[in-house]
């Protein structure tokens, strides 16, 4: 089966060597050039699909990245993995508006289109399905299949993958649904089948929604604990041991990523756009959660008053650039903001990360370093915003002379914990 995979990014690239392995002809299309050639010579760039499994799909004939829409004719299942960003705090929907166009010149009788975006309910019947039909001069439903599965990858998850993560599926009528899940069986372990497109696009909101609601309740105890003579650590510990009713999220510098920063937004900006009113839990989460480097940073400035050193001129090491450990994924990291208002109070900013290289592309006075006994000494204070495990934990305990832990791993009278 000739499948087409457009975006080739943390979502389209697994997907795509995935439906190569399991012997399907696959075309991985992205409109950046440089991200296809470094495919092309099997150069991985997600931390879910190892080099190796790249030169595999590629050297059976299996895998072809490009750039070129017309190497996507003649295909017969095709997913749109592209990018939902925000512009000006509104839904971005041009890449699946682009992704639609490229398509629809290539649409043929009995060919399946699944939307896998994160996106609004109601994007893929009153946006996607339109640019497809108005296009290609096919109806969809009755010429063509069309569905939408959420994407669940969860880059760098050693536990829960592409292939064991349960895979939500639907279609716009029961003939599209039996054609996308069928399709998704071949790839996963287990396939979810939901009535409607609009419940599945819903479905996927709401999983990131709920965790950007229960991260924003504890960064804003995390915030408050010390004035009301608490350890919110400790008390997280403690409310764990309940074996039902409690789920524990942990407090942090902020959140990254697509997922939270991006995906409440985009629920909240269409129940606001279809009801007249605002999902307020949602606005205040992440309110709540977009304050998080502000706050890091006046913790910060609060120490080093205690010290008698101005922020001005202070050396201070940032430990950890990607949002979530283990990783090299730096999208809305809070790493970006906390290092720009540090920087912009005259701090000498230093970022070290194993996983993610120089240059960084911020401020010219954020430097790229490594984590080593000097650089820690030497450091006014260091803060530990993402706890990889590469980090030598006891070698910042034992050097560092003051240390604001934001991920409660660190132990010590030099450290103190969000």
């Amino acid at each position: 089966m000739r499948t087409v995979v457009l975006g080739q990014g943390y979502v389209g690239l697994p997907l795509a060597i995935r439906a190569a392995q399991v012997g399907y002809q696959v075309v991985g299309f992205d409109t950046d050039a440089d991200r296809v050639k470094r495919l092309q010579a099997a150069d991985s760039l997600s931390p879910d699909v190892p080099a190796e499994q790249i030169a595999a799909a590629l050297a059976n004939g299996l895998y072809a990245p490009t750039t070129r829409p017309e190497d996507l004719a003649g295909f017969e299942v095709a997913i749109i993995a592209v990018p939902t960003p925000l512009r000006d705090g509104a839904p971005d929907l041009s890449a699946i508006e682009h992704a639609g166009l490229v398509l629809a010149p290539h649409l043929q009788p009995g060919c399946v289109i699944i939307l896998e975006s994160t996106t609004y309910p109601g994007t893929t019947d009153d946006v996607l399905k339109p640019i497809l039909e108005s296009a290609s001069g096919l109806r969809a439903g009755e010429d063509f299949h069309l569905g939408y599965s959420p994407e669940r990858i969860d880059p760098g998850n050693r536990i829960w993958t592409l292939q064991n993560t349960p895979k939500i599926v639907s279609g716009i009528d029961d003939a599209s649904l039996k054609a996308v899940s069928d399709f998704y069986q071949s790839l996963v372990e287990t396939v979810v089948e939901v009535a409607t497109v609009r419940d599945a696009e819903l479905a996927k909101l709401l999983e990131n929604t709920f965790r950007q609601v229960n991260i924003a309740l504890v960064n804003e105890l995390a915030v408050h604990a010390k004035q009301l003579g608490t350890d919110i650590w400790a008390a997280l510990d403690a409310a764990s041991t309940k074996p039902f009713g409690f789920m524990r999220f942990s407090p942090g510098p902020g959140v990254g990523g697509h997922c939270l920063p991006v995906d409440p937004t985009y629920l909240s900006w269409q129940v606001r756009r279809k009801t007249g009113r605002s999902l307020r839990l949602v606005d205040a989460a992440n309110e709540v959660n977009s304050a998080m480097p502000a706050y890091i940073v006046q913790r910060l400035t609060d120490a080093l008053n205690r010290k008698g050193l101005p922020v001005n001129r202070s050396r201070i090491l940032l430990l950890g650039m990607a949002y979530k450990p283990n990783t090299a994924d730096i999208r809305n990291s809070p790493t970006i903001t906390i290092a720009r208002l540090l920087a912009e109070h005259g701090a000498q900013i230093e970022i070290a990360d194993p996983h993610v290289g120089d240059p960084f592309g911020l401020d010219a006075r954020v430097h790229h370093t490594r984590l080593t006994v000097n650089n820690v000494a030497a450091s006014d204070a260091v803060v530990l915003l993402t706890d990889h495990d590469a980090f030598d934990l006891r070698l910042i305990e034992d050097h560092a002379p003051y240390v604001l832990d934001c991920r409660a791993r660190l132990s010590g009278m030099n450290v103190e914990r969000l």
